[in-house]
């Protein structure tokens, strides 16, 4: 699908929800659900909410991207997934998101006694459609979802996969670095049996865009894709065998299905957290997603305007 007879023309944003990816293994409290819980919760949750949708739209607004109708949606009945359009520079620029599940509760964060807790109130299906804060559609599998039908519908020459993710400091990474991904891998998908063991990794290269690097001076790392926010021992092992510097849920997940269709994709991922740091990551997440995802947002800007006029070939 790459336009490499002429200038890229389409470009296919996949911006991940955001999420932290944890070292730590949170207390998870599970809770009936009251009137009293539920009102509470929903001036708890507004804050975090509003932060889900921090990655997507300084972009929507900074390239004058405007929201597909229900009428014109090119995505079937029933998915959640959110589109915003537009030209800009001589691109066309579709920017798409796996937006909100539908059925599962909410997600909250509860700041008590200095500390923060992730805790999981389970409401009914009901409760959940009469809220627009649902839960957030993370993770691999919405996010292969997302890609493929947006590929194959939307046929972009270049995909772009955005969003925020946990940095090692053992690798140099620190809060607030963008990283170009050179190489995207799994890290939970365990088959020990030969060669079976070697597709659950899933190693992939990305597309080389040595004059990105070189004109935006932008780091480059590996990264590495599950679908549990927490770090189990397995995973670190797996971590650290992908030589991995950055760790999100869904990289690996866009880069399978580019690969699939024959797309080139860019992988750019902003560090919000330090996985083996000293601080608890929610709180490092929470703290400096703002400000992160302003670098995010910027150096996206920046590779979208050089991409502008150029072929494949030229990045």
């Amino acid at each position: 699908m790459a336009a490499e007879a002429g200038p890229i023309s389409k470009v296919l944003i996949v911006v991940g929800n955001p999420t932290p990816c944890c070292s730590l293994r949170p207390k998870a409290l599970l809770c009936s659900v009251s009137r009293f819980a539920y009102s509470v919760g929903i001036g708890l949750c507004s804050g975090l909410d509003a932060a889900m949708q921090t990655e997507a739209m300084p972009l929507v607004h900074k390239f004058k991207l405007v929201e597909a109708p229900a009428h014109e949606s090119t995505f079937p009945k029933g998915a959640p997934w959110v589109r915003y359009h537009g030209n800009y520079k001589g691109l066309h620029i579709d920017l798409v998101l796996p937006g909100k599940d539908a059925v599962l509760g909410k997600f909250w964060w509860f700041h008590i006694s200095n500390t923060w807790l992730s805790s999981y109130i389970l409401i009914t299906p009901q409760v959940a459609r009469r809220t627009s804060s649902r839960v957030d559609s993370v993770g691999t599998v919405s996010a292969a979802l997302l890609t493929s039908f947006s590929i194959q519908t939307l046929k972009p020459d270049l995909i772009i996969n955005a969003g925020t993710a946990g940095g090692f400091k053992a690798k140099g990474a620190s809060i607030g670095d963008v990283f170009l991904a050179s190489d995207v891998s799994f890290h939970d998908r365990r088959i020990p049996i030969p060669v079976f063991d070697m597709y659950g990794i899933g190693a992939r290269k990305t597309s080389a865009v040595p004059n990105i690097l070189k004109e935006l001076n932008l780091k480059i790392g590996k990264l590495s894709t599950g679908d549990s926010l927490d770090m189990s021992p397995q995973d670190e092992k797996v971590i650290l065998s992908n030589d991995a510097t950055v760790k999100d849920m869904e990289g690996a997940a866009v880069a399978y299905v580019a690969d699939m269709f024959s797309t080139p994709a860019i992988f750019v991922k902003a560090v919000t957290d330090i996985v083996d740091g000293e601080k608890p990551t929610s709180e490092e997440f929470l703290q400096n997603l703002i400000a992160v995802t302003a670098a995010l947002d910027l150096a996206v800007t920046k590779v979208v305007d050089f991409i502008s006029g150029k072929r494949i070939s030229d990045l």
